[in-house]
């Protein structure tokens, strides 16, 4: 089985959150099971002199971009047994931002259509499923129809398109229809790419792609609703038989809480873990300047600060979360305002919030090793790696019942003692509130049902095995 992953950015290459999480981590995990998986990502100025040094130059040819032609070429790197093949157009992807450009529609066209030319130019590799994710990518099953159909290199090719977060899709003015993409007004229609007026790229790829998967079954189901659908839904229930959801995983590798170099004491699973995630505790206090108390619960929060992940939510009821016994500790960046919100409450709160406005691994790992619990009050969450690593490191999650939250988080139950979190059904202030004073309830009175809890958290398994297998019964299934 050859399968040949095209994605916008891989780690440890290139990455600006679960995308490029995936991107690195699942491929690894199929060629663990035997699968030929190849990687075709943008050779991006911003991937680090110590790989671009490796990268073996493989051929340069030309590719249409509508009407000309642009220039690109194919290096590769063999990392940990994986071929990666690196788009190379300095005009394209030599560039401050990774996203974010005023072309990006044609940016990612280019590497959508060289992705599919570069496939002539990999000796001794043809594939039987190109894997695409997000917008970036979702040309690629409308343009494998439209102008490789004939080519006998092509034509038996599958596709499969994961959906990371619908709400990112790629929409552009229809001019790019024909001046970028290079196909007629035939495809701007409602049944086709037209969307509200606009060209919608995500579109592409709902319509034509073999299968779809996306990255939680909740989330699969969710977005088949007017609420969560971002106005695709319609598309999506038309597609429905060939659509499933299968839970992102995490690499135990990377995040492995007895092997960390980011945390100040490793632990296991076992006895020991509760005395050193006290001491990671007092680190993380030390570390963001507040006062080390080993009493006081520290809740934690690693995330875009952003409407997505529940920061209005936060700031309606911040003032009465810090008149709890709590110390909070956020990292992230995002909308100024939520920045200036924390801001604001840091400076009436010193001795009680602690921020940073940045990305940090290094910190990201101490406040999944230190903290009590950590903050996912989500409006909603395609799947969610946060709540993930955070269990991994009996670290236990609130969350909103949503997306891969819903899948990964089985709430406390005080009857049976099952549960690995806390969670809240409906996008509320004070439903969160409300579950954040019951979890301190418990760590505050009931320190035997906290250590279970935190075992409980320690000992399940999100790993990518379960879901790399996944993937293959759905390549096998349309080989």
């Amino acid at each position: 089985m050859k399968i040949v992953f095209v994605i916008a950015e891989a780690d440890p290459f290139v990455k600006t959150g679960g995308l490029g999480e995936v991107g690195g981590s699942l491929p690894a995990f199929l060629h663990k099971q035997g699968v030929d998986v190849r990687v075709i990502m943008p050779k991006y100025s911003a991937i680090a002199e110590h790989f671009r040094k490796d990268f073996k130059h493989l051929s340069h040819f030309d590719v249409p971009v509508a009407w000309r032609k642009q220039y690109c070429g194919l290096d590769e790197l063999v990392y940990q047994g994986i071929p990666y093949y690196f788009i190379d157009n300095e005009y394209y992807f030599s560039r401050p931002s990774i996203y974010g450009e005023d072309d990006d529609a044609e940016r990612f066209a280019f590497f959508s259509r060289a992705a599919l030319e570069s496939l002539i130019h990999i000796p001794g590799f043809k594939p039987d499923i190109i894997h695409c994710h997000d917008w970036h990518t979702a040309l690629i099953p409308l343009m494998l129809k439209e102008f490789y159909c004939q080519e006998p290199l092509y034509y038996p090719i599958k596709t499969v398109f994961t959906i990371h977060n619908l709400k990112y899709q790629g929409i552009f003015s229809k001019e790019v229809l024909g001046d970028i993409v290079g196909l007629g007004m035939e495809y701007f229609t409602d049944e086709a790419l037209e969307f509200y007026g606009a060209v919608n790229f995500m579109k592409a790829a709902l319509l034509y792609a073999d299968c779809i998967t996306t990255v939680s079954p909740t989330y699969a189901q969710e977005i088949q609703s007017t609420y969560y659908g971002e106005n695709l839904d319609g598309v999506l229930r038309k597609r429905s038989e060939f659509l499933m959801g299968i839970l992102n995983g995490i690499d135990y590798q990377v995040y492995d809480p007895s092997k960390d170099p980011y945390i100040f004491m490793p632990y296991d699973n076992s006895p020991r873990a509760t005395r050193a995630k006290g001491e990671n505790k007092k680190h993380l206090q030390s570390a963001f300047g507040l006062p080390i108390r080993e009493d006081r619960a520290v809740l934690g929060m690693v995330s875009r600060l952003v409407d997505q992940k529940g920061l209005d939510l936060l700031a309606h009821v911040m003032e009465e979360i810090l008149a709890l016994d709590v110390q909070i500790v956020i990292l992230g960046t995002g909308d100024n305002q939520y920045e200036q919100m924390l801001r604001y409450f840091t400076s009436k709160y010193p001795e009680k919030l602690a921020i940073r406005l940045e990305f940090s691994d290094k910190l990201a790992h101490e406040i999944y090793a230190g903290a009590d619990l950590l903050l996912m009050p989500s409006r909603f969450e395609p799947c969610g790696i946060s709540q993930m690593i955070a269990l991994r490191y009996g670290t236990i999650p609130i969350v909103r019942e949503t997306g891969g939250l819903k899948d990964t988080i089985i709430p406390y139950n005080k009857r049976t003692g099952a549960g690995n979190g806390f969670s809240f059904v409906n996008y509320n202030a004070h439903e969160l509130l409300f579950t954040i004073q019951h979890a301190l309830k418990i760590y505050q009175k009931d320190k035997k049902v906290w250590s279970k809890l935190c075992q409980n958290a320690l000992t399940s398994d999100f790993g990518w095995d379960k879901s790399a297998n996944a993937y293959i019964e759905i390549y096998e299934s349309l080989i």
